[in-house]
């Protein structure tokens, strides 16, 4: 096996141990298996019964920073689209007033109108908990109606674990006569309300219900990639796999029953058959990470579920070496944290910075005091593995208010990138479902250090760019002086950070410094809370979906 040390001793908060008994292994490349030496081959995947290939070569890979920029790259892409094209999208939660341009373009305009000229669309939403738990139910199901009584089909997907979600956040356009235009999204952005902000970070003008620390107009901070080659093709099979499975959408008369009313679709008409795969686009390798539960009856095309993204990280972190970049929306669990502990504690130059929110995103005793005890079992972990070595910073705007990171993006030693859906918690590593792009570009980066790693990788220019153009926006920076090199980079943010809470210290007074992040320092849970809210934090906020025999031999 693929495995880091599994040594550490136990990590105990007050007399309890919040270390998790798991361990996590990643199995070695089987004869036959082609070889890389970040990615996961085929065998790795554990999943043979998908029809993802390993990886492919030959793609164009481009960072859509925040849900302005996104938004209107969609649309752009998706108007130019004509009859007898292909639009396919999966997502969380749509919301189909959401604006997507400043001229009022609407999701549900958007995909009605591209139905109206004959493009096949196609989605899967999940069907979402009920609104009055903060979800997105009715939003959800007016989204689906309202597409497909413009000649669309988009079906409410509730085939899940109990408590979990379709997490997945993905839309693919392939076209009849065109296949060199052909293009997919993925990454953490939803069709969804708050989504729209943009560098500036004053928050979207059609906000959705959130904790009160973020405003009436959350900031919020999110990335997307723009996928074009071969890859296209894969993201394409992810949706026609779910879109296949003939299992019931749900189970649940009092789903069943009001479809049954509201003439819902409940079944997945017969999609047009499958382009080749679009023409070469650019110089990046892109493996496709995905998470699939245990669920009863197995999906089809992953009977016991599939944990590629679990995997896919720990084989990443297995090169670490110099840095890795983290911006994640909960960071928490112990066996997920136990990833990153490991390279820290097996690595001694090793760093490691991350970047989430300041605060929660729900209110509430219950669901706040959960959150935050995950949230410090993590950090407790990785930093009693990595001491100074580990930086753990939030974000604010320029008037001084929290930004919330909804991003989900991983940059190792600059050469392996991710962007997708799924964050650092065990729900996403293994309970809900998750799509997520690993990209190494074949493009080496010339700038020094020209190998950060030191393992003749080099430094590849996706990666870098990407970590680049995040810590550019964070740090109020115009160029990259101070960012190349790793240490530098530490030393840069570090000092950055320290000047921002400084001001804010000394009561705001004088000009504030450049820059926007700020040691994350989480709130305790006092004892007697966390013993109350561990059940519901591993129950519901933080489930395990593995199958019965992956928990009682402690894999992964």
């Amino acid at each position: 096996m693929l495995r880091p040390s599994l040594s550490r001793p136990p990590l105990r908060r007050d007399g309890l141990r919040i270390t998790s008994p798991s361990s996590f292994e990643v199995p070695a490349e089987r004869s036959g298996d082609e070889h890389h030496d970040w990615l996961l081959t085929d065998s790795q995947r554990g999943n043979p019964a998908t029809r993802l290939r390993a990886w492919t070569h030959g793609n164009d890979v481009r960072v859509l920073l925040h849900g302005r920029a996104y938004f209107e790259r969609l649309a752009e892409v998706v108007e130019a689209a004509g009859r007898g094209d292909l639009l396919l999208f999966a997502d969380w939660r749509g919301d189909p007033g959401q604006k997507l341009r400043d001229d009022g373009l609407t999701v549900s305009r958007l995909l009605c109108e591209a139905a109206r000229r004959g493009v096949v669309v196609k989605g899967l939403i999940w069907r979402s908990h009920l609104d009055r738990l903060e979800f997105s139910h009715e939003q959800n199901r007016t989204l689906a109606e309202s597409v497909n009584d413009h000649g669309g089909e988009v079906l409410l997907d509730q085939r899940v674990r109990p408590f979990g979600s379709h997490h997945q956040k993905f839309v693919v356009l392939r076209h009849r006569s065109r296949p060199a235009d052909d293009v997919a999204f993925v990454g953490g952005l939803d069709l969804a309300h708050s989504r729209r902000d943009d560098a500036d970070h004053h928050g979207d003008e059609q906000p959705q219900g959130f904790s009160h620390w973020y405003g009436d107009t959350p900031a919020w901070h999110d990335v997307q990639v723009e996928v074009r080659g071969p890859s296209v093709r894969d993201v394409e099979d992810v949706f026609r796999e779910r879109w296949a499975d003939r299992a019931a959408l749900s189970r649940l008369p009092w789903h069943a029953i009001p479809d049954l009313a509201r003439r819902l679709d409940r079944s997945a008409d017969r999609l047009p058959p499958q382009h080749p795969d679009p023409p070469a686009a650019g110089a990046a390798t892109v493996q496709l990470l995905r998470t699939y539960p245990n669920r009863w009856p197995g999906y089809p095309f992953a009977p016991d579920g599939e944990r590629s993204a679990a995997r896919g990280y720990g084989k990443a972190m297995l090169r670490a070496r110099r840095l890795v970049y983290i911006e994640d929306q909960y960071l928490w669990s112990a066996e997920v944290a136990g990833v990153f502990a490991d390279a820290l504690r097996r690595e001694p130059g090793l760093h490691l910075v991350a970047v989430v929110p300041r605060y929660p995103d729900q209110d509430g005793r219950v669901a706040v005091a959960a959150s935050r005890h995950g949230h410090a079992v993590a950090l407790d972990l990785v930093l009693e593995a990595g001491g100074d070595r580990v930086l753990v910073l939030d974000v604010e705007n320029h008037a001084s208010l929290p930004v919330y990171v909804h991003a989900k993006v991983c940059v190792v030693d600059d050469v392996w990138a991710t962007v997708g859906s799924d964050n650092f918690n065990r729900r996403s590593w293994t309970h809900d479902s998750e799509l997520t792009a690993a990209i190494v570009d074949g493009t080496r980066d010339p700038r020094e250090p020209r190998d950060p790693g030191g393992l003749g990788d080099g430094a590849r220019v996706f990666a870098r760019d990407l970590r680049l153009a995040l810590l550019r926006e964070h740090l109020d920076l115009e160029d990259d002086d101070g960012l190349l090199d790793p240490e530098d980079a530490i030393v840069t943010i570090r000092r950055s950070a320290a000047a921002l809470q400084a001001w804010h210290e000394a009561g705001r007074e004088g000009p504030r410094p450049p820059g926007r992040l700020r040691p994350h320092d989480p709130d305790g849970v006092p004892r007697w809370r966390r013993l109350l809210v561990t059940p519901a934090y591993r129950v519901i906020a933080d489930p395990d979906g593995r199958p019965p025999r992956m928990k009682l031999h402690r894999r992964h």
